[in-house]
């Protein structure tokens, strides 16, 4: 592992910011880059867990960097020398998702022409990340706690399983805690994920690391891209300092991606920052990101509206009591901050 601050580097440009720490795995790979003490901390509970088997849960916002937490997990640890394979859950159709996991046989199902080795036997010896975990469909949630509990994996139309050597590292975006209660995803499954859950902080309770960020992406692509970029203007730095990142680091990236290929000088510039920041901020976002972030606003506004009434704020949504509560758990939003503020809903009273 390679801990390494700033100070220690040579020739660097005095005028880009300086990385406290910049930590990789064993083997190379990419960097986690970061001054940000909620960030070490998470960093020494890595290191830890990377020296044992031990399942873990990494949870975070979308775009936080969750794949390349458990990537520096998998570097650290003694499996770093075999394969690291990652798969999103919600990425791939449910009727595809055994066999990409499992694998199949020849002629297990129409269009089977050739046997095909699952993604738990190609990260034999290594570490298997399931990426969206809280989207993988329920039938498949007790096959994979079978295999975690067996240690093999059987094919799909196979007779027989096969042992199997993987450390698992799963990540998600959801309350997985809510989707055990209303039955969406599998208690027992939840335990044996997680024997250690990693909170990863998001870009906003992070932000000392922007600057750190955006230099080093800068960096990258200029280098990438054969671009003379030596840095950004003191202004264009704080608008990146001070901009909402929904999208956390991938939405970062994107922006300097944005602002680098359309640079023709030496220096980033506040305008050239202010136009990337001011588009349309969903199309810098998913679908599944935009329709997330538009769901939050609209129950913030409505428990705002009733002053933290579930009943009355339901009504005004046209959704029954109980459905209204569970989209309020998914996006982590308690009633009593918003009862303080005595509103009423509008016809709530006589």
């Amino acid at each position: 592992m390679l801990l390494q601050p700033s100070s220690d580097r040579p020739n660097r440009r005095a005028h880009l910011p300086q990385p406290a720490t910049r930590a990789t795995g064993s083997s190379a790979g990419p960097a986690i880059i970061s001054r940000s003490e909620r960030m070490q901390t998470l960093l020494d509970e890595a290191r830890m867990l990377a020296n044992t088997d031990a399942s873990v849960l990494i949870q975070g916002e979308s775009g936080s960097g969750k794949e390349l937490l458990a990537r520096f997990i998998h570097q650290s640890s003694p499996r770093a020398a075999a394969p690291f394979i990652a798969i999103n859950c919600s990425a791939i159709p449910e009727h595809l998702l055994e066999s990409e996991l499992f694998g199949h046989v020849r002629g297990a199902f129409s269009g089977a022409i050739n046997a095909h080795p699952g993604l738990f036997e190609a990260a034999n010896g290594g570490t298997l990340l399931l990426d969206e975990i809280g989207d993988m469909p329920l039938t498949l949630q007790t096959k994979l706690l079978r295999v975690l509990q067996e240690r093999s994996v059987r094919a799909v139309g196979a007779m027989h399983s096969r042992p199997v050597d993987v450390r698992i590292l799963s990540a998600t975006h959801c309350d997985l805690r809510s989707a055990r209660a209303e039955g969406r995803f599998r208690e027992d499954l939840y335990y044996r994920i997680k024997v250690v859950g990693l909170h990863l902080p998001s870009l906003d309770e992070r932000r000392e690391d922007i600057p750190l960020l955006a230099t080093h992406f800068l960096e990258n692509i200029a280098r990438r891209d054969g671009k003379r970029l030596r840095g950004f203007s003191a202004r264009a730095l704080q608008a990146l300092c001070l901009a909402d990142w929904p999208g956390n680091i991938r939405e970062l990236q994107n922006v300097i991606e944005q602002v680098c290929a359309l640079s023709t000088g030496t220096q980033i510039s506040l305008a050239q920052v202010e136009r990337a920041l001011h588009g349309s901020s969903c199309t810098r976002l998913s679908y599944a990101e935009a329709k997330a972030r538009f769901e939050r606003d609209y129950l913030t506004q409505l428990l705002s509206l009733t002053g933290g009434n579930v009943s009355d704020a339901a009504r005004l949504a046209e959704r029954n009591r109980t459905e209204f509560y569970r989209l309020l758990q998914r996006h982590e939003l308690d009633p009593e901050r918003f009862r303080s503020k005595c509103h009423s809903a509008p016809g709530a009273a006589g």
